[in-house]
């Protein structure tokens, strides 16, 4: 048995550990491409180990094993979406915030921009057939 997020939940040590291992990746993975880019990672990570579980659970029956394995990986999946949630409205989106002012600021400066009147050139014959 084991606790996952503060809620004891009758999970077998081999999820404990599978989810332990999946949060230390994630860990380390924010350090180097930020919390959002980790957290999907991991969710990826968790959703496969959930269709693994759900396969087990099947395969085993609602008695044999843990039934709480599948309860585990949920609770922690919604625990990581939550995690990225929160850095999906923090410093982290800025980068999409500037991108979008950079336009604005660009497309203000292209129509802000004095328009240069046609100039008159002349009449230019469609050959070169003139008495030069």
């Amino acid at each position: 048995m084991g606790i996952v997020s503060g809620t004891v939940v009758p999970a077998s040590d081999e999820v404990i550990e599978a989810i332990a291992g999946i949060e230390a990746k994630r860990r380390a993975m924010e350090k180097e491409a930020g919390r959002v880019a980790s957290c999907s990672s991991a969710l990826r990570k968790l959703h496969g180990l959930l269709e693994q579980e759900k396969e087990a659970a099947q395969s085993r029956g609602a008695d044999a094993g843990h039934p709480g394995n599948v309860r585990a990986v949920t609770i922690e999946i919604e625990r990581v979406k939550k995690l990225a949630a929160i850095a999906g409205q923090g410093p982290l989106s800025r980068h999409a915030d500037s991108a979008g002012l950079r336009q604005m600021t660009r497309q203000k400066s292209w129509q802000d921009a004095q328009r240069n009147p046609a100039r008159n050139k002349g009449r230019r014959t469609m050959g070169r057939a003139g008495g030069r």
